[in-house]
């Protein structure tokens, strides 16, 4: 009974209506409306599982889930289940549904992370066939076709050659009678045809009256000449009808064979809308998913060091709700345009049993209860939480609540009876809750060791919220009782948390540490509360404050702070001093948090600036490639006109100088001019710089010698490094000095000044950067390879070309093509080690 209480008070039916909205099908708004509270932490849990899972599918979905064509076909399996005959609009709706969720399925089993939800498709049975031949038996009208069967498509057409002949023979009559004829029309009387016959002249028209106009001037007649078809047609739309309920009782029958698997199946898809609107619902309220918490673990007396050890889990396990909003005042602000939503921080130690909160009047006391308790129902239910990341909570076996007036005039309850009837029956459900916990913590201790364990065990789960605890009656009693009653439920209760405004129970965190204070804000300025919740301070009075600023004689006042008492003011002006204090804090860390909102906006533009230059350099290195190459292919055209006209004429010596000098000047035109050397970093005395190898920074004491080698200083220590290991504070490398190479012996050429078989000496470095393997190319494709190597191994002054041995040809072209080419100094055959005959060694200007 204080269940079904607690959820009426939290108006719990308001949130489950809220939450119908978001369902997509019939049952699964009346699932969300009839919403079920789990019994055990594990169903939660799996709840939970479902809605994250849609949540997680309806972020990947351009549309979202769709139930469309799933309908309520529950009565229609009941009644084709013992034996009743469906109608062919219940046979579409069936066949509908078996389509919806076919696709339903179809969707979830194309995502291979949602283990929770492809279980629960696993075992849908949508029967294809029986939706075939559903639809191949029933039209879109709910109407069965033709097609059902041949012995029905020869009766509807024998009714329809029935139905043209008493046309035609009723258009004979109007024609010959036309006098006697009110109306050129045809019409029926039931399943009989019938045309309007003036009164008077009935008997022009003899036949059978099936009825009468109101003013009695109109008869309608079916004549004679058309009783016996007319006798013929009901006979066929009986044969007719005989059949399709022959059609029906078939499908029906069909449906029926497996009613339990289509009953399985409407369930899924009523669980999966269910699931679906909870996720939908969770997206609209900005929620997150809450995590169950082991809640309220006990430090016993084993020893601090114990305390010690388990002090970093207690901190883990602490309830955490920050910027927790009321559900339903977020759809009243949303819907029925509301106030703004003003949350709260609700961060609770797991040593916490009772909390209590202090503050005047229509400050938010009462609507922090009801927001946590009813967050503590909807992660319950598996609907995530309306509060910030991360949402941390106990899984609450019982939510009892005292909330509110429970007065009645005619069971003759004041206020204060109908408090302590609603406290008594949560005392009993706590007790029972505790009973239960008791038994089975014996039947599992038979010894009776570690009983400490045991009290800890049993003790309940249950959420307790208390409005105004043992207001109603004497303050002095009341203040006593309420004492008492917290007390009672610290021991036996998991959470308790009360509204009061008796001062004395603000004392009990400095008596026992299981008790909290916290009070809403009030603006002493526009004497108004703020609904903030301060956690740690209590509420001050502020009922003098208020009297003095509204105008009451200050010699009241004044009179009246007599009757209080000093102490009571200088606690009042602590609290004052607290609450300063606390606004300082906040203000100070908005201030912070904004100084880092907007280095966090700096850090975001720089880096898109940054890739910004990224992307352009990357633009303008590929423009870069593709002017060099048309460049290159210009040259390589205009070379290749010169060679050509060459290779048409008879060649002279001075036809090949002219040619050579007109190939020199094509280079000079397309290559590029060498980029200008950039300044290196050349370390000066006193400058500071990096030893990357010592991951130390150093003093610079002297300049390089002639060894590249200079001292630095680093903390007490001097030492001699060289210029390669060092570089500056922002990484640039030192210039290193070039040692002149010694002047290479010159080796007499062939005849020509190039080519040659001749063994020219090798250089000592080869690499894959100047060496090109042409082997199994045309002459005329190695060409533009030889071109590239070439401009590539420039610096490294020769090139290797590997051609291979072969029958000649190719490096035969090889060798005409060195000889013309203008960056060419020499080549020669390489050695045998280098690879002999195979392989030409090109000497580079």
């Amino acid at each position: 009974m204080i269940q079904s209480e607690t959820l009426e008070l939290l108006e719990w039916s308001r949130l489950c209506q809220h939450l119908a909205t978001f369902a997509a099908t019939k049952l699964g708004a009346i699932a969300s409306r009839n919403l079920q509270i789990p019994a055990t932490q594990s169903e939660s849990i799996h709840l939970l599982a479902q809605t994250k899972e849609v949540y997680l599918l309806e972020s990947r979905l351009a549309t979202g889930l769709s139930f469309e064509g799933i309908q309520d076909i529950g009565e229609s399996l009941l009644r084709a289940g013992i034996g009743g005959i469906l109608s062919g609009n219940e046979l579409l709706a069936i066949a509908t549904t078996l389509a919806g969720t076919r696709q339903l399925r179809r969707v979830i089993d194309a995502q291979e992370d949602l283990p929770v939800l492809n279980s629960l498709v696993a075992e849908l049975r949508t029967y294809p066939e029986i939706e075939q031949e559903i639809h191949r038996c029933i039209d879109d009208r709910g109407e069965v076709a033709d097609r059902a069967s041949a012995k029905l498509a020869g009766i509807r057409n024998q009714i329809r050659s029935c139905r043209d002949q008493i046309y035609q023979r009723l258009q004979s009559i109007m024609q010959r009678h036309s006098n006697a004829v009110q109306e050129q029309v045809i019409t029926q009387r039931g399943d009989r045809f019938v045309i309007p016959v003036k009164a008077p002249q009935k008997d022009a028209i003899p036949g059978i009256v099936h009825d009468t106009s109101s003013s009695g001037a109109t008869l309608y007649i079916e004549p004679n000449q058309i009783v016996s078809l007319g006798n013929q047609m009901r006979q066929l739309l009986r044969q007719q009808q005989t059949e399709e309920e022959a059609i029906r009782q078939n499908l029906s029958e069909q449906v029926a064979a497996v009613q339990s698997d289509l009953e399985r199946l409407l369930a899924i898809a009523t669980t999966l809308d269910l699931a679906t609107a909870k996720a939908r619902y969770s997206f609209w309220l900005g929620a997150n998913p809450p995590r169950f918490i082991d809640f309220g673990s006990e430090i016993d007396s084993r020893g601090a060091e114990e305390q010690g050890s388990r002090g970093r889990n207690q901190i883990d396990n602490s309830i955490t709700l920050r910027q927790l909003r009321h559900p339903l005042l977020v759809w009243q602000q949303q819907h029925e345009q509301g106030h703004a939503v003003i949350p709260v921080d609700l961060l609770i130690q797991p040593q916490i049993r009772v909390v209590t909160i202090t503050g005047p009047n229509t400050g938010g006391k009462t609507v922090t209860l009801k927001t946590l308790g009813l967050a503590a129902l909807m992660a319950k239910v598996g609907l995530f939480v309306p509060a910030r990341e991360p949402v941390e909570l106990p899984w609450f076996e019982q939510i009892l609540a005292d909330i509110g007036d429970e007065q009645s005039l005619e069971q003759s309850l004041s206020t204060f009876s109908g408090h302590i009837r609603r406290i008594s029956r949560i005392l009993n459900a706590i007790g029972e809750e505790d009973a239960g916990r008791r038994g089975g913590g014996d039947a599992g201790n038979e010894d009776g060791e570690d009983g400490e364990e045991i009290t800890s065990s049993s003790r309940s789960s249950a959420l307790v919220l208390l409005d105004e605890v043992g207001a109603g009656t004497d303050p002095a009693e009341g203040s006593a009782l309420a004492i008492a009653l917290l007390q009672y439920l610290a021991d036996n209760a998991l959470l308790t948390i009360a509204t009061t405004h008796f001062g004395e129970l603000k004392a009990l965190k400095y008596e026992d540490e299981r008790f909290e204070n916290a009070s809403v804000e009030f603006d002493d300025v526009s004497l108004s509360p703020t609904y903030r919740l301060l956690w740690g301070i209590p509420g001050r009075s502020n009922a003098l404050t208020i009297a003095r600023r509204l105008g009451l004689k200050p010699e009241v006042v004044e009179l009246a702070q007599t009757y209080v008492g000093g102490a009571s003011e200088d606690v009042n002006q602590v609290i004052a001093g607290l609450e300063a204090q606390r606004r300082r804090q906040e203000s100070k860390a908005d201030e912070a948090a904004q100084l880092l909102k907007e280095a966090e906006r700096l850090h975001r533009d720089v880096s898109q600036k940054a890739a910004a230059l990224k992307e352009r350099e990357t633009q303008l290195r590929l423009q870069q490639e593709q002017e060099v190459q048309k460049a290159i292919a210009a040259a390589k055209a205009e070379i290749g006109a010169v060679i050509r006209r060459l290779q048409q004429g008879s060649m002279t010596a001075q036809d090949a100088q002219a040619a050579t000098q007109e190939i020199n000047q094509i280079a000079q035109k397309h290559t590029p001019p060498p980029p200008k050397p950039k300044p290196g970093f050349k370390p000066q005395v006193g400058d500071r710089i990096r030893i990357p190898r010592l991951g130390q920074t150093a003093e610079v004491l002297s300049e390089p010698n002639e060894n590249n080698q200079l001292s630095v200083r680093f903390g007490m220590m001097k030492m001699t490094v060289g210029l390669e290991d060092i570089e500056s504070l922002d990484g640039q490398k030192p210039d290193l000095p070039v040692k002149p190479k010694p002047a290479a012996t010159e080796t007499p050429l062939n005849k020509g000044g190039k080519g040659g078989s001749q063994s020219q000496p090798v250089p000592t470095i080869r690499t894959s950067r100047n060496t090109i393997d042409i082997r199994g190319r045309r002459v005329a494709d190695s060409e533009s390879e030889i071109e590239r190597a070439i401009a590539q191994a420039t610096e490294a002054g020769v090139l290797w070309i590997v051609h291979g041995k072969g029958t000649g040809k190719l490096r035969e072209g090889v060798h005409e093509f060195l000889k013309q080419h203008p960056q060419v100094e020499r080549f020669n055959i390489a050695e045998d080690k280098e690879g002999g005959a195979g392989v030409t060694i090109a000497y580079l200007k």
